[in-house]
């Protein structure tokens, strides 16, 4: 009779570990969307760097549980920028490391840090900017960071989207940045 108990506990006990965690398996593959993080993606009040005197805030998108979530920085005040000047000192604060609180609160920034950006060509349309990287090279993160950041900033014009090309002879492409780009920035693409 124990014995017969003890087999039975077991088949119980196996049954239990086999069923998992209640979801059937399925021959359908299902997109759920990214895993669940701990990230609080709120960088806190008044764990910001103290601003410099005459110092700007200026907004970029950082990574955080796969999506981009806009993190306000302080730089140094500057004059009037040219769209090209405005781009650089966007790249310079996307390719700047998280501070400890964003870095706690789970952000991150997948902007390669040899990436820089140039004006136009002679032949491009207006307000064109040359990255040193093919766009499509780029990280997929990275680069919806980057248009997401320069989207209706001086550095586009003020457009919602970017014309961005690459070092080569290849045409610019135009990048929009929108709610589905900051939810989903893998789906970028350029037109």
């Amino acid at each position: 009779m124990r014995r017969t108990a003890r087999k039975a506990a077991l088949t119980a006990v196996l049954c239990a570990l086999a069923a998992g965690c209640g979801i059937r398996g399925t021959a359908v593959p299902v997109d759920a969307g990214s895993a669940p993080s701990r990230a609080s993606c709120l960088s806190r009040p008044g764990t910001a760097a103290t601003p410099p005197a005459g110092g700007n805030a200026v907004t970029v998108q950082l990574v955080c549980a796969s999506q981009l979530i806009p993190v306000v920085r302080q730089r140094p005040a500057s004059g009037p920028e040219r769209a090209v000047d405005a781009a650089r000192a966007l790249l310079d604060e996307l390719r700047r490391q998280p501070s400890s609180a964003e870095e706690s609160a789970g952000f991150s920034t997948e902007v390669p840090q040899r990436l820089t950006i140039a004006g136009p060509r002679r032949d491009d349309p207006a307000g064109t900017l040359r990255l040193s990287t093919p766009p499509d090279e780029l990280p997929q993160l990275g680069l919806a960071q980057l248009v997401c950041t320069l989207a209706g900033t001086a550095a586009a014009d003020g457009r919602r989207a970017v014309l961005l090309g690459g070092p080569g002879g290849e045409p610019p492409r135009s990048y929009p940045c929108t709610d589905d780009t900051r939810a989903h920035p893998e789906n970028l693409r350029g037109s």
